[in-house]
């Protein structure tokens, strides 16, 4: 009885899913036949046949160089040089005087280059760099991926609203400089995560942590955790329902949240040391409640103290920002805005947010279980639970490019690279965006300007 009492004392009720209003109990009993028929029909569709998707390994071509010549030098000197060097013209590029050159057998294209631009008559020699198309993965439901990638196609099933043109995160662009390395790895606490996904069971670097049954098994009993870490993390250009914001970056499962979506502040806690403990890069909280505590605090604060990024959910309810995520000293806090870069009604606010990414009718990894036997396991949601994993993503991303950075960096890169999508009405951070909705593009190649 004594200890009946006790933990019924220390229980504190998490929100968990933080798609309120939205919540999978809602969208499994209403939508679940409609949803389910058309991703259904896209599944046998499958986007992107036949599309050449992959980076070149190659950077340039082996056997010739590009040549500009300066504008004085005749075209008959430009003959007799390429004739010294044993070289032959393959095509002139006329209005940028660019001759594309066939360079001698035995010689290799950073000695031509050299000795090219040895030659005083030479205003340019380089290699004749590939291109390759931007990075578009062909996971079968990337196209309902707008937060991705947002041409204003529509968003869900046919007869769905349709997006804004390029109101995403930019993430093909952002691939293009950083897929994520394997060593980076993304802690999911949460309700668990489904092991044998076929879109996570070669992201999950094992079976994880279970702080609720208190064992080394964090199998997910609810669904929300699995959704999450699809987000973050799913394996991406397999042919395989959606593709994660970090590619090659790894999942470990920490479950925290029981089977109703309650959970202790103690599990949390332990999860989230466990978490740095076991050499986790970020950390995801897709999970609120709205009681302070200093225990909590202090383990965010030893995981920033250990240059782990922790990406907090603010909540929907149109309030406060809930806690964790309102210890925004030690964590990203992240608001949710929709396919047109607004933010949604039901996103908290508070003076805590900073930044926003995209939270309505995201597309998902759900559990092999979740529709029942012959299902694909994959769904639509809403929620800040599913904006943070799209944040925690990018902070991966960083983190494996840029690996000596610190946790703070990391973060005012994330803040300081949004973009001001609510400008007209909130310039600057404000309480509903913070800095803006975020872009990977810029996160990650912070010399690009755009107007």
């Amino acid at each position: 009885m004594k200890n009946r009492k006790l933990v019924l004392y220390l229980f504190i009720i998490f929100s968990i899913i933080l798609s309120t209003g939205y919540s999978q109990t809602k969208f499994q009993k209403k939508l679940r036949p409609r949803y389910r028929t058309h991703l259904h029909h896209q599944k046998i569709r499958q986007l992107n046949e036949g599309l050449p998707l992959h980076k070149k390994s190659q950077k340039y071509a082996e056997d010739q160089i590009l040549v500009k010549f300066k504008p004085s030098v005749k075209s008959q000197s430009i003959d007799t040089t390429l004739a010294v060097y044993n070289s032959k013209l393959l095509k002139k590029i006329p209005v940028g005087n660019i001759y594309q050159v066939q360079i001698p057998e035995g010689t290799t294209v950073k000695e031509m280059v050299y000795t090219m631009n040895q030659n005083a008559d030479v205003e340019y020699a380089g290699p004749n760099f590939i291109a390759h198309i931007t990075v578009t993965p062909n996971d079968t439901f990337f196209d309902y991926q707008y937060a991705l990638y947002n041409s204003g196609q529509d968003i869900g099933v046919p007869g769905s609203p349709q997006g804004k043109n390029r109101a995403d995160i930019k993430a093909t662009a952002a691939w293009e400089e950083s897929k994520g390395v394997a060593e980076v790895i993304i802690a999911i606490i949460d309700t668990g995560v489904d092991l044998e996904h076929p879109d996570l069971v070669n992201k999950i670097i094992s079976s994880g942590r279970d702080f609720v049954n208190n064992d080394f098994d964090a199998t997910d009993d609810h669904s929300h955790g699995t959704f999450v870490a699809g987000i973050a993390a799913a394996e991406t250009n397999n042919n395989e329902g959606v593709a994660g914001v970090a590619w090659n970056c790894k999942i470990l499962p920490i479950k925290c949240i029981g089977d109703e979506g309650t959970g202790f502040y103690s599990w949390i806690i332990e999860g989230i040391y466990w978490a740095v403990e076991n050499n986790a890069a970020v950390i995801n909280l897709s999970l609120g409640g709205t009681d302070t505590d200093p225990l909590i605090k202090d383990a965010l604060k030893y995981a920033f103290d250990n240059n782990v990024v922790v990406v907090a959910a603010a909540g929907n309810e149109a309030e406060p920002v809930l806690y964790p995520a309102a210890y925004t000293e030690y964590c990203l806090v992240v608001a949710a805005s929709d396919y047109d870069d607004n933010q949604v009604s039901w996103s908290n606010y508070g003076p805590e947010i900073d930044v926003a990414a995209p939270g309505e009718r995201i597309v998902g990894c759900v559990p092999d279980w979740f529709w029942g036997p012959g299902s694909i396991p994959y769904a639509f949601g809403s929620g800040t639970s599913y904006s943070s994993p799209h944040v925690a993503g990018l902070a991966a991303l960083i983190k494996s490019s840029k690996d000596w950075l610190t946790a703070a960096e990391i973060m005012n890169i994330i803040c300081y690279s949004a973009d001001d999508v609510n400008s007209t009405e909130h310039p600057g951070k404000d309480d509903y965006m913070g800095y803006g909705r975020i872009n990977m593009e810029k996160a990650l190649v912070p010399i690009i300007i755009t107007n």
